[in-house]
């Protein structure tokens, strides 16, 4: 087995997103042979994958496995997107290494390489979604198990989010203009645009804290934009923070400090 995993989309769709959880004997079997039994598979520590536009991003993918004859291999992992229109990330079947955990049970260890810069790479942002991953174990004495779905696992468009308050240094009492910007991976030009129409809540904390506190909520405009003021009261830090959403994960901008006078 070696060691490359690549990301190839096929048709029109494409997701980044990872967290996993573990398989259950109520997925259907695949395909198999013999008392052999997928346990637990776990895809980038069971958080979701997160890929932006220029970086490539490794996800670990653990398959636990038993058989009354102990687990010869792993044999090969791959991650699929949402069909019909859907991505396919295939491994290089060689970087797969199992380790005994008893004389019956092992755990196989591989990994899923996403690159958004790859020629065959993202071309769809359908793909962040759920994606299924595929593996196929074989036993030592020649009983095997498949699962095209194994367990299932989620690809996230990469988030940022800035703030900026003004003025600086500002009397006690005087406005406080609170600007920002919250945007997303754009995996069809591999850029970075406003994610709009969001809630974001502007939050303080006070000099010497170490806790923010919530001010108000605002939504992004349409070009994820942001925009409101506060009335300055103490020296502090104002930072916006985003929570998230199924394709897109949380953020928050580093605190921005503000000098009341």
């Amino acid at each position: 087995m070696r060691a490359l995993t690549r990301l190839a989309l096929l048709g029109t769709s494409i997701a980044l997103v990872a967290g996993a959880t573990g398989a259950t004997a109520a997925q259907a079997a695949d395909g198999g042979s013999g008392n052999i039994t997928i346990d637990k598979v776990v895809v980038n520590g069971g958080k979701p994958v997160v890929v932006g536009t220029t970086n490539v991003v490794s996800a670990k993918v653990s398959v636990t496995a038993s058989d009354d004859s102990g687990i010869e291999e792993t044999t090969y992992i791959h991650g699929s997107g949402p069909r019909p229109n859907y991505a396919q990330i295939w491994y290089d079947d060689g970087d797969i290494t199992c380790v005994e955990v008893s004389a019956t049970t092992s755990t196989c260890t591989g990994i899923l390489t996403f690159d958004p810069q790859a020629a065959t790479g993202f071309v769809n942002n359908a793909a962040a979604a759920t994606w299924d991953l595929a593996t196929l174990v074989s036993a030592n004495d020649a009983n095997y198990i498949h699962r095209d779905a194994a367990t299932t696992f989620k690809v996230q468009r990469n988030s940022k989010l800035t703030v900026n308050a003004s003025p600086e240094p500002v009397r006690k009492g005087k406005t406080i203009t609170v600007t920002g910007k919250l945007s997303r991976a754009n995996w069809e030009d591999n850029l970075y645009h406003g994610y709009t129409n969001q809630p974001v809540k502007l939050q303080f904390r006070k000099k010497g804290s170490t806790t923010y506190t919530t001010v108000k909520t605002i939504k992004s405009n349409s070009t994820g934009n942001l925009k409101t003021t506060v009335t300055a009261s103490t020296d502090g830090y104002f930072r916006y923070s985003f929570a998230g959403t199924a394709t897109t994960p949380a953020v928050s901008a580093a605190g921005d400090f503000v000098d009341v006078q």
